[in-house]
This record gives C-alpha cells, sequence and structure tokens, in this order.
C-alpha cells in the first residue's frame, strides 16, 4: 500500500509539472499503475482487520462512502480548480494529501509480513494477456465510433480482447504460480458479486460523464457551475453511507445489492427523461440522489460479498479481483459511452455501428 501510494504521489507531481502530452500520458499511466498496486492492498487491510458481520461492513461502508466521496468532489473541485488555478493544479492538489495518507498508515497500520515463504516467479504470460484484453476492447470500441475507420479493425481488435480474455483463462489453468488462481472463482457468489461490479460500475461511470456532458454541452453551464452543481450527490452519498451498514445488517447483502441496482436503473432512466425533456439543471437532483443510493446501497453490498469467506492467504487476491472488477467496469462503461454512444449522429445509417450501438446500451443498462 505504501509503495502504490507513493508511485501514485510521484505520478501525481510528474503530471502536474509534465511539459508535453506525452509525458503526461505517462505520468497517467503511472497513476494507474499506482493505484492498482495501492487500493488492493488497502481493501485488503481492511478486510483482515474487520471480522466478517456488522463490524466489516461498516468498515466498507465508509470504503465505499470515501471513495465516492472522492469520485464526486474530484469532479465537482475540477472546476473550481481549473477555473481559478489551471489544469495542472488538478494533479498537484493531491500531493500534500497522499503525503499525509503515506504518514499516516506509517502511524496507524500495524507493519505486517507476506504469507507465503520465498518468492513465487511472476506469471508474465498471465499478466500480459489480462492487461491486452482490456487494451484492445477499448481500442476496438473506439475505433468503431471514429469516422473514416474500416470495420475490420474494429473487429480485429475485438475478436484480439476475446482470445486475450480466453488465452488468459488457459494460461492460469496451466500455471504452477497463477496471477489469479481458477480455484478462486469456484465460489459462485463471488462471480456473480464480480461481474455485477462491473456492470454497476460501468451504468454508474457513465451517469458522471452524462451528467457533465449535458450540464455543460446542453444547459450552457461552465466548469465551475457544473461542479458545484454536482455537490447534491456528494452529499447524497456521505447520507447513504450512513444508512447502509445498518440496513446491510437488517437485510443481508444480497437485498442491498438488488435495491442499489434498482435505485442506479432510476437514476440513469431519470437522466434520460430530463435530457428528453430539455429539463433544466434543477431537476437532475433526483437522478443524483438515486446514483448516491445506487453506490452506496449496491457497491457496499457487492464488495462484501466479495470479499466474504476470504482467509489471510486468499484476501489480497479476494480484494484484487474486487478492485479489478470495478475499474474495468468503470473504464469499460466509459469506453463503449465515448467511443460508440456519439456513434450515431457521425454516421446514422451505418448498420455495423447501429448494431454495435445497441449491443453497448445492453451491455450499459
Amino acid at each position: 500500500m505504501l509503495a502504490g501510494t507513493s508511485l501514485f504521489g510521484a505520478a501525481s507531481l510528474l503530471a502536474g509539472l509534465a511539459p508535453s502530452f506525452t509525458l503526461l500520458v505517462l505520468a497517467r499511466l503511472l497513476q494507474g499503475a499506482g493505484e492498482a498496486i495501492a487500493l488492493p492492498a488497502a481493501m485488503a487491510t481492511i478486510v483482515l482487520m474487520f471480522p466478517e458481520g456488522p463490524r466489516r461492513s461498516r468498515a466498507l461502508s465508509v470504503w465505499a462512502a470515501v471513495a465516492g466521496c472522492g469520485l464526486v468532489l474530484g469532479f465537482a473541485l475540477s472546476g473550481v480548480i481549473t477555473a481559478h488555478l489551471g489544469w495542472r493544479w488538478i494533479f498537484l492538489i493531491s500531493v500534500p494529501f497522499i503525503l499525509a495518507v503515506f504518514v499516516a498508515a506509517l502511524l496507524l497500520i500495524e507493519a505486517d509480513r507476506p504469507v507465503a515463504r520465498g518468492s513465487a516467479p511472476l506469471d508474465l504470460p498471465g499478466t500480459l494477456l489480462l492487461t491486452a484484453c482490456p487494451l484492445l476492447f477499448t481500442y476496438g470500441v473506439v475505433k468503431a465510433g471514429e469516422p473514416g475507420t474500416s470495420h475490420w479493425v474494429s473487429l480485429t481488435a475485438l475478436a484480439g480482447a476475446v482470445l486475450a480474455g480466453a488465452g488468459f483463462v488457459r494460461v492460469e489453468a496451466r500455471s504452477p504460480h497463477p496471477l489469479v488462481p481458477l480455484g478462486f472463482f469456484a465460489n459462485r457468489a463471488r462471480v456473480a458479486a464480480n461481474v455485477t461490479t462491473m456492470l454497476l460500475s460501468g451504468a454508474l461511470s457513465t451517469s458522471f460523464l452524462l451528467f457533465t456532458f449535458y450540464l455543460q454541452d446542453a444547459l450552457g453551464i461552465g466548469p465551475l457551475g457544473a461542479g458545484l452543481t454536482m455537490l447534491p450527490l456528494a452529499v447524497a452519498l456521505v447520507v447513504a453511507s450512513v444508512l447502509v451498514p445498518q440496513l446491510l445488517g437488517r437485510w443481508g447483502a444480497r437485498v442491498c445489492v438488488l435495491a442499489g441496482l434498482g435505485f442506479t436503473t432510476g437514476a440513469m432512466a431519470t437522466i434520460a427523461l430530463v435530457a428528453a425533456l430539455d429539463a433544466g439543471a434543477p431537476w437532475l437532483i433526483p437522478a443524483m440522489v438515486l446514483i448516491a443510493a445506487g453506490m452506496g446501497f449496491g457497491l457496499v453490498g457487492l464488495q462484501y460479498i466479495a470479499v466474504s469467506g476470504a482467509t489471510d492467504e486468499d484476501a489480497g487476491i479476494a480484494s484484487g479481483v474486487q478492485r479489478a472488477a470495478d475499474q474495468f467496469g468503470g473504464a469499460g462503461g466509459v469506453t463503449v459511452y465515448v467511443g460508440i454512444g456519439f456513434a450515431p449522429a457521425l454516421h446514422p445509417a451505418d448498420p455495423f455501428l447501429t448494431a454495435t450501438t445497441l449491443a453497448a446500451d445492453g451491455l450499459i443498462i
């Protein structure tokens, strides 16, 4: 966790000071690597510190609330920062907070030792295949909505993503030291929780884009006003984080997940209705409240199921898979929306894009 936090902080500093676009992209890549190292370790720490039951559900609720508020406040404050300090401070402002987290982790979290003795070799083939799968998917979807791009480019990339995913499963089945042991997925509840996390995260991340595009492009509100308009979402998310731990113990994780999915569905429908009627910004507040409820109920319940039964040996794997599902879902939702969502407006008569758009809409729903 300390290594990932350090890498993320250094990359944030590099992004804020980047003299070129290429270096900025590299810094963003390093930020992603730092997050990928730190977050599963942090979540595994929560799993090991709090046993299953009310304490863990409360801890995961706080985790989800903090993560959700960070996401929402990032959207809200980025407009303020960009308007008054410039875009570089979007990255630089996180550096002192990262230093504070680093010091707090040293003081408050006991040092632990690896469970397994010795060092197992890195599963390099599995790592490369697991990385190639979402990259090829993203490239194929984005190219599908790009004017003048041959359909064969998109189809080849998407086929490559499927082959990379299948190859990953095959490699993991034969590897003596797999990146993710396939036996981990013998638990059907975990599999269902992680798959649902991907779909729910895709819808949630897309909703933030919808809010931003509608407020700025359709209503003509500037970055500062659009950011402030989204503050009710952060407030509603904090309220949801207070209620969810109590309801999780009373209703159970499954009911909370179903409630979260229902709230998210209602939010997406509300956004579509507001956009269809060209309604003003206040009409988006119900959608923001529903999104907060969807995140609070859905993601907390899914996280609880995804790490249920985790031991010292597989707590890191359970946390890593859950975080990967969340990130893949969020990135996939944004990719589908940005890559294909605008395609019908660019070439409305294209049957390939029409079919792909319908499939993408079904994925997000």
